[in-house]
Order: structure tokens, then C-alpha cells, then sequence
């Protein structure tokens, strides 16, 4: 569990072998190729039209990764197609895929065309069921349109008011000259109806019908509203008819999903190259190219250039103190779990040692605390672990996520059976409590009454700081800065655990006053050491300024132990709500009602789901917090570059050994 050693590549060639060796670098798995910053970014037109392919490859994998999808899961039974799935492919199969070239991108043809043709179809169904609510209200008008035109004297009026107002305009109608209308139907909002009018009082009757919204018919000839009504549902009909026909089409090319994945990472590799192509340094017959590998695949990277041709140039050494190699992490899956909450502050840089297993155990354990629940710790455990188990040989964020909260989940079970709690229950009886109860233990803390797990919470704090005191130190002593390390990190160190042993001596139900006054003395010569030497690199006024800093930084050591309070504050929540949910659930299970039964169990259900829910966001979030600014503020360094050798950011395929 540490930072790969890495190794820097020096390499000359002639531009005719560019590809090859750039080919020869992927194949080996195990080299990022480092670029110097362009001036123009501007990018050659090889690079644009790749770009523009690759992306044309991904928009059909999406479509007909997405039209296969929906119609699974329209099936009632059948098997599923795994369209998440890696594709494990040789190295000759994803190399091949400059070869097939030209029947994928016919592949690509087709679901683009098809594509294109289920949207110009789909817009044409909204537009006819648009029209299809438009006519609905015509359906029951079996008279032609034309049948409602005006004669010599009369004129006539078709069409729609709001159903609200038909009341109110019919009774104006009605005392309107020379004026018949009748009703022809109605729906939940609109009334059809016609006018007849004699052409001299015509004008009156207009205003009438403007004044209420009155709609003309917008349809005329000799089609009756019902026929035009129909006409539209049959082309609604013929549409989805069309549209199936497409999907069914689209979903017998499922089989072509295997190699446009393949195609489509061949492509991203393809357009790596070219930017790294566009990138490198050269003359008019070579080229020159820098890049980092691990020291354990030298000989593999060597083997592979070889391979290429003779006339290549190139050195492996080690980086030079003005060297900014990249970080390549090397964990087990289980410290691997952590890599992410660390990356989302800062990847550590290469220099600096490798924090993801001693703050893993630290985050576990904050993480457990603040759950303090064997039965919530079982549930994260199980489901965490099953979601990180079935990941773990294609790790995604989602996996290690739940890798973290799965061994978080394990410290809850542990922590759940001290304080002798399970889903808020008290199994163990509560007389059988190894903790202090949270929502009443209190202990006397220099004469005040005070939570005893708070302080427990202060303690465990201090025990975090204490290890990164010590990490300070190690890293200080692994760069030879033997004196650093002592007077920053271990004196630091002795001062946590004389803060530590104080506290708890100061507790008066332990009975041991003692380590109050041996805790006191720790920390009194410890900080009285620390403050002397803080200023050792100054000279004169900057000596004692370097000493007042470190007094000062007492202040600021309180108030970071302090910040582990919120562990209380957080398990206290998750405690109190845990048991209200218990008693009340439980109450209404033994009630004999059955009724009431059935709603303990969902109340159960419902409210154990939300709290841990609740619980674990909080707890995502403030013990990242601890870690960030506690933890890793008192050594890590990070501003790294996290190691992303030639081709890996496939994301469709992985290449097999």
C-alpha cells in the first residue's frame, strides 16, 4: 500500500515509426506520455474529424443502446441483455477494428438513418395527436363542414366556447334578433354549437359570440367531423406502426453492440494519439517524446519498443528533483475503496506517502460511530459489500463508494454492540451496556456534568490527530529530515497524548486524577519544546514570531478537537430517532391490534429506511470533512496527478493480459 516508483522515458524515433511506437506504448498498459502546454488551441484537422467521428459512433451506440433497453424491459420474460457489460477484447481483436472499419461505420449509417428517421416520426405523431385533440370535440358532427356555410340571408357560425361560458352566451344568444343556435355536444372543456343569423342583425350576434372567446371551425369541404376525426386516428395508428417497425429494426442490431464498443474505444484511442501526435516535439524526419511509467514495468516497455524497430532511441532514468511524476496508487481493493474520498480532496503527489490506509480505517471507524447501530451496520455491511463484491474486478465510484460504506458498516456493528443498540432496540438489556447510553449518560468533567460520549468523541479525536502528528513525522523521515520530523511531528504527538490522558483524567467517575496531572506535564513540556524550536530555520526576530505561532496554534488545536464533537451530535440524532421509532413500532406490533400491527411495520419500515439513509449522507459528508481538514491538514500535501497511462480511458472494453 504505497505510491509506485516511476521511472521517466526519454525517447527518439523516426516520425514514420510515430504510430507504431505510440501503438507499442499502449500495448504495454503502463506509460502516460507527458505534453508541454500549447500556445494555440488550435487542433489539426486529423484530430477535428476524428472528434466529429467518435463522436457519431457514440450517439448510435446510445441509440440503439437505448431502443434495446426499452424493449427488454417491455418483455414480460426473456433474457436480458447486459448493456452495462465490459467487453473483454484481445489486443488483436481491438486493433483489428482499423480493419472493419468500413463495415461498422455502415453499421453506423444504418441506426443513424434509422435514428433519424423514428424522430422526423415522432414529431409527425405529436403533430396528429395534436391535431386528433383538436378534432375530438368534431367527432359527434356527422354533417359536412360545408353544410355550415352561409346562404343569401343567413349567416351561419361553427365552432367552440369555453364550457364555462356556454351558459351565460346562450342566455345571450337567446336575445339576440333574428338569432337560432343549437348545441351539438360537449366535453370536459369545450362546447360545440352553431349560430344561424339573418344578415341584417348578423353583426349584433358577432359581437355576442367575440365577447365569450367564441372559436370559429377551422375545417371546411365535404368531410363530416366525425371522418376527419377518424382520418386522424388512423394516421396516429399508421405512425406507431411505422415507429415499432423502426425500434424493431433497431433492436435486430443488437448483435453489432459488441463491436461498436470495441470501434468506439478504438476511436478515443485513435484521437489520444493524435492529440499526443499534435503535442510531441519534431523535426523534419523525428520526433521526441517524454513520458512516466512504474519502475516495475520497465523491462516490458523496453520489449515493446524493441519490437517496433531499431531505429529508436530511448532511456529510462530516474526523475530529477524538478520532476513532476504522476501518482500511481498501489492498494488492495480494500484500502482501494478509500481512493476517491481522498481524490475528491487532492490525489496525494508523488513525494508524499500514500494517507488512504490510515485514514480508510479512520473514516471506517468515524463512520461507525456516528451510525452506532448493529442492525443499520448490518444492512450497509450486506448491501454495501454485495454492490463492492460485484464490482471489484471493474471498480467504478459507485463500487468503491459502497466498498467504504461496507467496512463502515462493519465498525457500526461493533460500535452498535458497545452502546448495545440494534435498530434502537437495547438487546442486550440495558443494564448490559459496556458504553454510556447517549441521550442520558453523563459523567462530571471539571466539575460540570457534561455527555460521557462526547467526551468519548473528543477523545477518539484527539487519537486522529495523534496518528497524523505521526504521519508528519514519517514523511519527514523518509525525505531524510530527520530533526523535522521529531520537533513537528513527534513533539506534536507527545503533546496529543498528554491532551488525551488529561482529558481523561479529568473525568472524575474514572477515578484516576493521576493521569490528569502526567497528561498535564506531557503537554506542558511537549508544547514548551515545540514552541523553542518552531523557529529553529528563522534567524533572529523570525525565531521568536516562528515561537508565538506555535503557542498560538493551541488555539487552533482546540478548536480542531472541538470539530470531532459533530461524531456526537451526529450519533446522538441517528440515537433518538432510532429509539422513537422503536418504542412506537413496537408498541403498536404488541398492541393486539392488528391494525395497529401492520402499521408498527410499516412504521418500522419506513422510519429505520429514512434514518439510515439520513444517517449515512451526514456521515458521508462530515466524516469527509474531518478527514479534509483535521486529518490531512496536519500533513498531507496532495496536488498530485493521478497516473493515466495511453489508452485507459476506455469505456466500453477492457483489453486482456
Amino acid at each position: 500500500m504505497a505510491i509506485a516508483e516511476m521511472r521517466k522515458l526519454n525517447l527518439i524515433a523516426m516520425s514514420y515509426d510515430k504510430d507504431e511506437l505510440l501503438n507499442a506504448l499502449h500495448r504495454a498498459k503502463a506509460v502516460e506520455v507527458t505534453l508541454a502546454p500549447k500556445e494555440k488551441d488550435v487542433e489539426r484537422e486529423e484530430t477535428e474529424t476524428l472528434r466529429a467521428r467518435l463522436s457519431s459512433v457514440e450517439a448510435s451506440l446510445a441509440s440503439l443502446l437505448s431502443t434495446v433497453e426499452s424493449a427488454e424491459k417491455q418483455k414480460d420474460s426473456g433474457e436480458k441483455t447486459d448493456l452495462k457489460a465490459v467487453v473483454e477484447v484481445s489486443y488483436s481483436e481491438f486493433m483489428s477494428s482499423k480493419e472493419k472499419r468500413t463495415e461498422t461505420e455502415a453499421v453506423i449509417d444504418k441506426i443513424n438513418a434509422l435514428t433519424d428517421e423514428k424522430i422526423l416520426l415522432k414529431n409527425e405523431l405529436q403533430k396528429v395527436e395534436r391535431e386528433e385533440k383538436a378534432t375530438a370535440i368534431y367527432k359527434s358532427l356527422t354533417a359536412s363542414f360545408s353544410s355550415f356555410s352561409d346562404t343569401e340571408k343567413t349567416r351561419v357560425r361553427l365552432g367552440t366556447v369555453a364550457l364555462s361560458q356556454k351558459d351565460k352566451l346562450f342566455a345571450e344568444l337567446e336575445g339576440c334578433e333574428l338569432c337560432a343556435f343549437e348545441e351539438i355536444s360537449s366535453d370536459s372543456e369545450n362546447c360545440l354549437f352553431f349560430t344561424a343569423t339573418h344578415k341584417c342583425s348578423a353583426s349584433e350576434t358577432d359581437g355576442v359570440l367575440a365577447a365569450f372567446g367564441f372559436t370559429a371551425c377551422p375545417y371546411s369541404g365535404s368531410a363530416t367531423g366525425s371522418e376527419l376525426h377518424r382520418s386522424t386516428l388512423v394516421k396516429i395508428d399508421e405512425i406507431k406502426t411505422k415507429i415499432l417497425e423502426n425500434e424493431r429494426t433497431v433492436y435486430a442490431m443488437k448483435e453489432y453492440i459488441r463491436p461498436l464498443k470495441v470501434y468506439s474505444d478504438y476511436l478515443a484511442f485513435t484521437l489520444e494519439k493524435a492529440q499526443i501526435a499534435e503535442g510531441l516535439e519534431e523535426t523534419e524526419r523525428t520526433f521526441s517524446l517524454q513520458a512516466y511509467l512504474p519502475k516495475e514495468a520497465v523491462e516490458t516497455v523496453e520489449t515493446e519498443l524493441r519490437r517496433v524497430s531499431e531505429a529508436v532511441y530511448f532511456e529510462i532514468t530516474e526523475p530529477t528533483e524538478e520532476d513532476e511524476p504522476p501518482t500511481l496508487l498501489k492498494n488492495n481493493s480494500v484500502v482501494g475503496s478509500f481512493e476517491p474520498i481522498t481524490n475528491m480532496y487532492s490525489a496525494p503527489n508523488y513525494r508524499e506517502f500514500d494517507p488512504n490506509a490510515v485514514m480508510g480505517f479512520f473514516y471506517s471507524l468515524f463512520m461507525g460511530f456516528i451510525i452506532g447501530d448493529m442492525g443499520y451496520g448490518l444492512l450497509m455491511a450486506i448491501f454495501g459489500g454485495l454492490i463492492w463484491w460485484k464490482g471489484r474486478r471493474n471498480p467504478t465510484g459507485l463500487s468503491r463508494l459502497s466498498g467504504a460504506f461496507a467496512f463502515g458498516g462493519i465498525f457500526a456493528v461493533l460500535w452498535g454492540a458497545l452502546f448495545n443498540s440494534f435498530f434502537g432496540f437495547a438487546i442486550f438489556g440495558k443494564a448490559n451496556t459496556v458504553m454510556p447510553d447517549p441521550q442520558t449518560g453523563r459523567c462530571t468533567f471539571v466539575g460540570i456534568q457534561v455527555p460521557s460520549v462526547l467526551v468519548i468523541s473528543l477523545v477518539v479525536g484527539i487519537s486522529q490527530l495523534l496518528v497524523g502528528y505521526i504521519c508528519k513525522a514519517v514523511q519527514c523521515w523518509r525525505r531524510g529530515q530527520i530533526l523535522d520530523g521529531v520537533f513537528d511531528g513527534v513533539v506534536w504527538a507527545l503533546f496529543s497524548v498528554g491532551i488525551a490522558l488529561a482529558i481523561v483524567g479529568l473525568v472524575e467517575e474514572t477515578n484516576l486524577p493521576v493521569l490528569g496531572t502526567v497528561g498535564g506535564v506531557i503537554a506542558g513540556v511537549s508544547l514548551l519544546l515545540a514552541i523553542l524550536t518552531a523557529g529553529r530555520h528563522e534567524k533572529f526576530f523570525g525565531k521568536f514570531t516562528k515561537g508565538f505561532g506555535a503557542a498560538y496554534g493551541v488555539i487552533n488545536y482546540a478548536s480542531d478537537i472541538l470539530s470531532y464533537a459533530r461524531l456526537y451530535g451526529l450519533m446522538l440524532s441517528g440515537a433518538v430517532i432510532a429509539s422513537i421509532v422503536s418504542t412506537y413500532g413496537g408498541g403498536f406490533i404488541v398492541s393486539g391490534n392488528i391494525g395497529l400491527a401492520v402499521l408498527g411495520v410499516v412504521l418500522l419500515l419506513v422510519g429505520h429506511g429514512f434514518n439510515l439513509v439520513m444517517n449515512l449522507l451526514g456521515a458521508y459528508i462530515h466524516d469527509a470533512r474531518l478527514q479534509y481538514v483535521e486529518f490531512y491538514g496536519r500533513f498531507f500535501e496532495g496536488e498530485g496527478e493521478l497516473f493515466k497511462p495511453l489508452g485507459s480511458g476506455s469505456r466500453y472494453i477492457r483489453i486482456k493480459s
